[in-house]
């Protein structure tokens, strides 16, 4: 078990009671251009499987249904795992509850292994040794971030900017280390080489759309954790995306960055 995993999991507000609805309601599924690219540099038309490290409610779990023969999303937090099932209605979808260094998964079968926004909640190496087990030779590892705030309008993006700068001061100030302090997402590919795991590595770039809304957008923020401590920029963030966006659906641009290996 993952002694790193499991105290980032305990300190980050993700077991609270009602959390995983929010996350599952306003989290973004990935885009179908981002699938389309990880198909691609699998080699495959249609992956037979894919494995979902770090999974939550199931978004990008639940998004390869139609694309995959099989797809296993696998995660430690029990409340996430819980909602992600309710949430799931097709057959060729399961999930299993386990951090992502010790899946207990057979050798050798993955196509895809995959890590949508979670991969710095995990210490790095050992979760690639088990990525490179899973994986048939040829599959591919991939850690996919998408850029945090996503772009909807430069008023509304700049009060979340705000936001996050404000999280970010009062975690030093009260020192709570966020995930991505210890293992950081622009460190995601220099991992992935010092694994000496994969034959080949590199970062891809990929962006898709989805429709929001001004409660998308305070949702989405409300989603990536306790808020408890900065409540002046979260009012201004409702506030102006409020004033901004109105009652109006606006298109959010999702900007994927892309780090692959393939073994």
């Amino acid at each position: 078990m993952s002694t790193f995993s499991q105290e980032l999991i305990g300190r980050s507000g993700y077991l609270n009671e009602g959390f995983a609805d929010v996350y599952d309601r306003y989290r973004p599924s990935p885009p179908s251009e981002v699938l389309d690219v990880l198909t691609v540099v699998a080699g495959v038309e249609r992956p037979a499987l894919v494995v979902d490290l770090g999974c939550g409610t199931g978004l990008a779990t639940r998004a390869w249904a139609e694309r995959v023969d099989e797809v296993i999303g696998v995660e430690p937090n029990p409340r996430m795992l819980e909602r992600a099932r309710a949430a799931t209605e097709q057959s060729n979808v399961r999930y299993v509850e386990a951090f992502g260094a010790e899946t207990r998964l057979p050798d050798g079968r993955a196509d895809l292994v995959t890590s949508f926004q979670s991969f710095h909640w995990m210490e790095p190496q050992p979760v690639l040794a088990e990525a490179a087990r899973i994986l048939r030779d040829g599959g591919v590892f991939a850690a996919c971030d998408y850029d945090v705030p996503p772009f909807v309008e430069p008023e509304v993006d700049a009060a979340f900017s705000a936001l996050l700068k404000a999280r970010r001061e009062a975690r030093k100030r009260l020192g709570i280390p966020a995930g991505a302090a210890s293992w950081p997402k622009e460190r995601h590919l220099d991992e992935i080489r010092a694994s000496g795991r994969f034959r080949f590595t590199r970062e891809l770039v990929a962006h898709g759309w989805r429709e929001t809304d001004a409660g998308g957008v305070a949702g989405l923020a409300e989603s990536i954790g306790a808020l408890r401590h900065h409540p002046p920029e979260q009012l201004r963030l409702r506030e102006t995306a409020d004033r901004v966006l109105g009652d109006r659906t606006w298109p959010q641009l999702l900007c994927y960055r892309i780090r692959i290996g393939i073994k």
